[in-house]
């Protein structure tokens, strides 16, 4: 399967995905705005707006918006990442156009209204609180930090109380001329639709947007040496978070990465699981993942477990990493990866909401596409001795630590 594409002359660059059996379609705008490219004085700006963009534009109001697409049974969301934000909705087929007009004018005509702007403050104020109130989250946030020192890649997506409290509509205005803007976005489309259809509704939409205004923050994410952080928190366990230097989104290795995290953290038969929640019973949460972004990436390792067994859950974390950098994984454990990664990729083909996430996502970030099959072929190519040299390279690298919880000052200085 090839992909539909085209660029309006504004710069906006379109890719489609067809599945002529579906009668659903997923429609998504991708900006290049996110919390990595903010000054410290627009911590949060990224995320603001992407809750401001719901509020009303210049001809619909935000229960007009939500009336538009709640009458056809269509979905309306969005999310704010590190180096994107994404507009999307799920229609059925026919709907399409309504959802292309939705998506358009909340992009590129918000209103930005004081008043609706004061409202939502409390809402994305709430939402920081609720982040605080949530260990696993702020361990998430503290480990980005110890590894990455203060670039903007290690502060929250979410900013701060006090600085959202202070932002105003002009302050909104400003950072969205300089980041919504044709050339610094993609429209992705996947699921039923008529490609001529959806070139005419492009220009018909977001032909007039205007390119001028674009300025983008340049951010080059620099290694730091490893640091060990505390966050003192009354809660009942320790939240444990390591964090290894890994690659970046766009290397090919990503799939050699993707087997061997599955081996040692990223599913239930993954060393770190059986080791740690099924042998010992330590931690009932314990797992790993890959962060990668385009200039950088990150291993990371949680587990949440009581204060007493928190350094012996450190050390075991670190006593199986050793030993699977200097045994390797075995032949079953790979292979057993390799089909899990498949299979997890091909069930998700089953949504074009996911189909449009990784081709509006890759094309955005990385100006590349793959197709399924490519995928596929490239999956079944992971080379066993490629996944173990990978694996060995990042394991055994020097690591940062988080840990948040009762009296984790005390836990820190036991493992300096």
């Amino acid at each position: 399967m090839t992909f539909d594409q085209f660029t309006l002359s504004n710069g906006l660059r379109i890719i489609g995905e067809r599945i002529d059996h579906f009668r659903s379609v997923s429609v998504g705008l991708w900006l290049g705005a996110g919390s990595q490219y903010e000054a410290l004085t627009e911590a949060g700006l990224s995320h603001f707006l992407e809750h401001m963009v719901f509020k009303g534009t210049a001809k619909r109001s935000a229960r007009q918006i939500a009336e538009e697409m709640d009458a056809v049974g269509g979905q309306l969301n969005a999310f704010t990442a590190k180096e994107c934000t994404c507009f999307y909705a799920k229609v059925v087929d026919e709907h399409l156009r309504l959802a292309m007009d939705v998506l358009a004018d909340m992009a590129t005509a918000p209103a930005f209204d004081p008043v609706e702007l004061n409202k939502e403050k409390g809402v994305v104020i709430e939402e920081i609180n609720m982040a605080e109130d949530t260990p696993e989250d702020v361990a998430s946030e503290l480990i980005m930090l110890a590894h990455y020192g203060d670039q903007p890649l290690s502060r929250p997506i979410l900013g701060t109380a006090p600085q959202i409290q202070d932002y105003q509509s002009g302050d909104l205005r400003r950072y969205w001329k300089r980041m919504y803007r044709p050339q610094n976005a993609v429209l992705a489309i996947a699921g039923h639709y008529d490609w001529d259809a959806v070139r005419a509704m492009a220009e018909e939409f977001l032909g007039g947007w205007a390119p001028e205004g674009f300025d983008r923050r340049e951010c080059v994410t620099h290694p730091v040496p490893p640091t060990l952080l505390v966050r003192e928190k009354e809660i009942e366990q320790v939240h444990i978070c390591l964090g290894y230097p890994a690659i970046p989104m766009g290397d090919d290795r990503g799939f050699e990465l993707s087997v061997f995290n599955s081996v040692f953290g990223g599913a239930m038969s993954s060393r770190l699981f059986q080791k740690i929640r099924e042998d010992s019973g330590k931690a009932y949460s314990v797992y790993s993942y890959p962060n990668a972004y385009t200039d950088s990436g990150m291993l990371a390792v949680y587990a949440a477990t009581n204060p007493e067994s928190a350094e012996e859950v450190v050390d075991m974390i670190l006593k199986e990493a050793c030993a699977i950098a200097e045994d390797g994984m075995t032949r079953e454990e790979f292979a057993m990866a390799r089909e899990q990664m498949k299979a997890s990729y091909i069930m998700g083909l089953e949504s074009t909401s996911a189909r449009m996430q990784s081709i509006g996502r890759r094309l955005l970030l990385l100006d590349k596409t793959r197709t399924e099959a490519e995928t596929i072929e490239r999956i079944d190519a992971i080379d066993f001795d490629a996944a173990n040299a990978l694996m060995r390279e990042t394991l055994t690298a020097p690591h940062s630590v988080a840990l948040v919880g009762k009296n984790v000052e005390a836990i820190g200085d036991s493992l300096q």
